[in-house]
């Protein structure tokens, strides 16, 4: 069970609905409004599926994700390449989930758009995920 909700303030339900966190004992839960009903779902069963879907779509652009870090940092030379792709090669899980995201980072993803839309059995049905467009790189 999880004690951080990583995506809090950013989980709607399928109505479009904001999905609230409630602690219970020590585990955090996004709480879904099922016609009155009060669905706990474990935050870390929702959480994971959202990081998965981010994990998949780095290992497909990781090519671009490496340009942008080394784009971002100012350098180009081949040894901070080698230790950014060895770090996006050993991304875990569990230690982002252990970390979290900080407040700031989750309230500008929301001011940028970012929705996650979970059904009443936790399932993520849809992420809506701002945009770069080509002109931006």
């Amino acid at each position: 069970m999880a004690n951080k909700a990583l995506f809090q303030g950013l989980i709607f339900d399928e109505g479009g609905n904001p999905v609230e966190t409630a602690v219970v004992g020590h585990d955090m839960f996004y709480v879904v409004d099922d016609a009155g009903f009060k669905r706990h779902i474990d935050a870390d069963l929702v959480d994971r599926q959202v990081l998965s879907v981010f994990l998949q779509q780095l290992e497909e652009n990781k090519d671009i994700a490496v340009e942008q870090a080394l784009r971002m940092m100012g350098k180009d030379d081949l040894f901070t390449k080698a230790a950014v792709d060895a770090q996006l090669n050993n991304i875990d899980t569990d230690q982002i989930i252990a970390q979290g995201i900080p407040a700031q980072a989750r309230d500008m993803m929301g001011m940028m758009g970012f929705r996650i839309t979970i059904n009443f059995h936790g399932e993520v049905v849809d992420i809506n995920q701002p945009t770069i467009s080509d002109d931006e790189f």
